[in-house]
């Protein structure tokens, strides 16, 4: 089969050409007929097999069938990811393929400015790929209104319905029409999920490409057993390995995040940290690095476990074993990707053995263990060494991170909570409260500081 066969619009066609694509994958050659024909979907496949083709494809070649005026402060479409690096990279590839079409695609998500996503969204846009604490900002700001949503995608659809976001998301669903298509995209789904998953669908078309939580068949994965303290130096013998070309080593907190990158640097090996304590701009220009190749090293939680696509990524260095054995596939799937073969290597201490065994229940499959290094001994010394003769280095506090709190990846600021100031800004000075009297300031010196 080839695109060719879909019989998509001719715009669509012209922009699958440039880009070189002919065959479709597995998953989107059974997701994009009924899309097209507007059933609801839920769709299951593997990391990097082209799931974000599979819905922008047949959605795009939908509003190319059915022109409609855009109304003001509304979309058609309705993207909602997990993160803000998903989100961006769903975004770019609507552009990318709807870019001979007369169609507008919109982003928004938390840690930048909410006035600039208002002035974006206030003509209305086709297409609207969004992290759901941001929406509902907006949304409450009165700067969207969902009910004119043609269809509604969820993308890393396990991760949605999570408590982390269902209950955003029901609030969500509940501002869209009934009348509408829904689509749900992922590469695992427990059961719980999709039970839950149900009460989104009308008579969904399921499309199951491979068994849920299957990993990358071109991915070698291996496990190295090794005491917590003795990581760092495990790390920079297997980073030495001059067949990495790029690679992602995850940790579980922001703060471990920041502790490698440290003890990397102490090591003479430059690495870029991201996680959900960086601001907007530094996470922006950290994974620009990593994707121009600048960076070789990237140290990352788990929000980028999903929505890095990154071809050039070798390895994959699971540095601390999630406790979440779906995030696992996730976290490995961001190597061999486009045809490529890559490489997953875990480390796991004593108290993570449980994190291992559930992880290897759910894919089902038995990883390779590895031998430590023969020099794994001197290197402990030496990073040992290394770590007592380093001076003590504050982590990072960006600007931004007072209005990020505890919310990030769920794409909130709270800024746009605050009470609205004279003007209807947030996070400015706050007006007058009725039946409340204004007290001046006791003397200069106040006052000053009350500027």
């Amino acid at each position: 089969m080839n695109f060719t066969d879909f019989g998509l619009a001719e715009p669509l066609s012209r922009a699958l050409a440039d880009t070189g694509y002919t065959t479709p994958t597995p998953i989107q050659a059974q997701a994009i007929p009924p899309v097209m024909t507007g059933r609801d979907i839920m769709g299951l496949a593997q990391t990097g097999t082209g799931k974000t083709a599979a819905f922008a494809l047949p959605l795009l070649h939908r509003l190319a069938a059915n022109p409609r005026h855009r109304l003001k402060c509304a979309t058609r479409v309705l993207v909602l990811a997990p993160t803000r690096e998903l989100a961006a990279q769903i975004a770019e590839s609507f552009q990318r393929y709807g870019r001979y079409m007369r169609i507008t695609v919109a982003c928004v998500f938390g840690g930048v400015p909410i006035p600039r996503q208002e002035r974006m969204l206030m003509p209305g846009v086709d297409v609207l790929v969004a992290t759901p604490g941001r929406l509902l900002d907006l949304v409450a700001r009165g700067a969207l209104d969902l009910a004119h949503v043609e269809a509604l995608v969820l993308d890393e659809a396990d991760q949605m319905l999570d408590l982390g976001f269902i209950h955003d998301l029901r609030r969500i669903v509940g501002l869209l029409p009934r009348r509408r298509q829904t689509l749900l995209f992922s590469a695992t789904m427990p059961k719980a999920i999709d039970d839950l998953a149900g009460k989104y669908l009308h008579d969904p078309v399921k499309v199951a490409v491979q068994p849920a939580a299957t990993t990358a068949e071109r991915v070698d994965q291996a496990v190295i057993f090794v005491n917590q303290a003795e990581k760092p130096a495990l790390l920079q013998l297997v980073l030495a390995n001059p067949a990495i070309a790029q690679a992602l080593v995850f940790t579980r907190t922001k703060h471990g995040a920041d502790r490698v990158v440290r003890q990397l640097a102490s090591a003479g090996i430059t690495a870029e940290a991201i996680h959900g304590n960086k601001s907007q701009g530094q996470r922006t220009r950290a994974l620009g690095a990593f994707k121009a190749g600048d960076v070789k090293i990237l140290v990352a939680t788990d929000i980028a476990a999903r929505g890095i696509d990154i071809p050039a990524v070798s390895h994959v260095i699971n540095y601390e074993l999630p406790n979440v054995p779906e995030q696992y596939v996730h976290r490995i799937g961001r190597t061999a990707r486009a045809g490529r073969d890559g490489q997953a290597i875990a480390f796991c201490a004593d108290d993570e053995r449980p994190y291992l065994k559930d992880i290897e229940r759910t894919i089902r499959l038995k990883l390779q263990v590895l031998a430590l290094p023969a020099n794994f001994r001197e290197a402990v010394s030496h990073t040992a060494k290394l770590a007592k003769n380093a001076p003590p280095i504050e982590p990072e506090r960006p600007r931004e991170e007072r209005h990020e709190r505890g919310r990030d990846e769920r794409g909130r600021d709270d800024r746009a909570r605050r009470p609205a100031g004279p003007r209807g800004r947030t996070g400015g000075r706050p007006g007058r409260v009725p039946g409340v009297e204004a007290r001046p300031f006791g003397n200069k010196q106040q006052r000053g500081r009350g500027r």
